[in-house]
């Protein structure tokens, strides 16, 4: 993440009273006619002209129009403050395999601190409806939403792994309160995690998008020209706040998996070694350390009585491989580990004094730590 540049989570909306203001889809026209509306052909933007790009655009507008909401939510004053803090965000309206019923899907930090009964969700259909279940994981930042409502239309969902640099995409959201505005733009780059967010999020591996996004846009899609959701806002890279071309949607691919488990046992199962990696590995770092490329883990320090105490791991050890697979940097690594079963033992591949060694190492269950730790506190 480039150091003059601040992340922003973009949920926050100075224009709250007016998420049900502005509209800037032609909702009589467009909306009516969704249901009936096929979804258009697969895209081939290579051979696209400006016009046909435009048509593409607009096609897939139509199509995703009656999934997009915006979600509101009432917090408890913060911190000095008396009075109720406001919040506005988007969201989607999805069903995805292996759970239940439709859901709306937006960020946790639009939502988190709210009861069920202070989230409103507007659907594009002008309709308000409350939540029936709230469903978070605040360290992936995702969040999912129980509405029962006649008509709800979900959108198609891509398989976020094929997504690549340059694919064209389209955001959705309700940026400072107006609401289903839509921007166009490419995907950036891929597997970004060296972004701050907010000390809960954890768990990054975001698609990066010159597409606009402002406040207001958390938890609304990212559409690819088949009308596939691929992503869902989350943030922005910014020196002032606003859009400045840089920003990162959670790949759909990862909501699936965290909506799952939290629908079917409440919660997100994630492994954890216990160390403490440094953000990135410099190069004069790397040099130092005898490695010829700024790649790898740095292990900062290792916290006791866990799997990497256990097995050995150590303060300058560099995890340059976990069963064979290369690691990019830190967040590739805890992302890695998090996604396997607690109890897997895996063979770390780590640079120590200048030579490499192979440690098993076996992976703990990080929410047992999570409540080791307030315990202790």
């Amino acid at each position: 993440m480039n150091r003059f540049f601040k992340t922003f989570l973009v949920g926050a909306c100075a224009f709250a009273g007016g998420v049900a203001g502005t509209c800037l889809l032609n909702r009589a026209g467009s909306l009516s006619a969704q249901s009936s509306r096929p979804a258009p052909p697969p895209a081939a933007a290579s051979t696209l002209s400006p016009l046909q790009l435009g048509e593409r655009f607009e096609a897939v507008i139509r199509q995703t129009a009656p999934s997009i909401v915006a979600v509101e939510a009432i917090k408890p004053p913060a911190a000095g403050k008396t009075k109720p803090t406001e919040e506005s965000g988007s969201g989607v309206i999805v069903r995805i395999d292996g759970v239940p019923g439709i859901l709306v899907v937006t960020n946790n930090h639009v939502i988190t601190g709210a009861k069920t009964e202070q989230i409103t969700v507007h659907l594009a259909n002008d309709k308000i409806v409350r939540p029936s279940r709230v469903w978070a994981d605040a360290e992936s930042d995702i969040a999912a939403l129980k509405v029962d409502a006649d008509g709800l239309v979900p959108a198609p969902l891509a398989d976020s792994d094929r997504a690549r640099e340059g694919n064209w995409v389209l955001a959705f959201g309700s940026p400072f309160g107006l609401n289903r505005t839509v921007t166009h733009g490419i995907i950036s780059a891929r597997d970004r995690g060296q972004v701050s967010l907010g000390s809960t999020i954890r768990i990054k591996d975001f698609l990066q998008t010159d597409a606009a996004i402002n406040p207001g846009s958390s938890g609304g899609p990212l559409v690819n020209l088949d009308g596939e959701v691929v992503g869902i806002n989350t943030a922005i890279a910014s020196h002032s706040g606003s859009n400045s071309g840089v920003a990162f949607a959670i790949p759909i691919n990862m909501v699936k998996r965290v909506v799952r488990q939290l629908v079917d046992k409440g919660s997100v199962a994630r492994g954890y070694l216990g160390v403490h990696l440094a953000q990135a590995i410099e190069a004069e770092v790397a040099l130092k350390l005898g490695l010829e490329r700024a790649q790898g883990a740095l292990v900062e320090s290792v916290y006791p009585d866990t799997p990497a105490a256990a097995a050995g791991l150590r303060a300058n050890d560099v995890v340059l491989h976990v069963d064979g697979v290369p690691i990019r940097n830190e967040n590739h690594l805890i992302n890695l580990i998090a996604a396997l079963p607690v109890g897997q033992r895996v063979k770390l591949g780590v640079w120590r004094d200048q030579r490499s060694e192979q440690i098993e190492a076996v992976v703990g269950d990080w929410n047992q730590a999570q409540a080791r730790l307030k315990v202790d506190k």
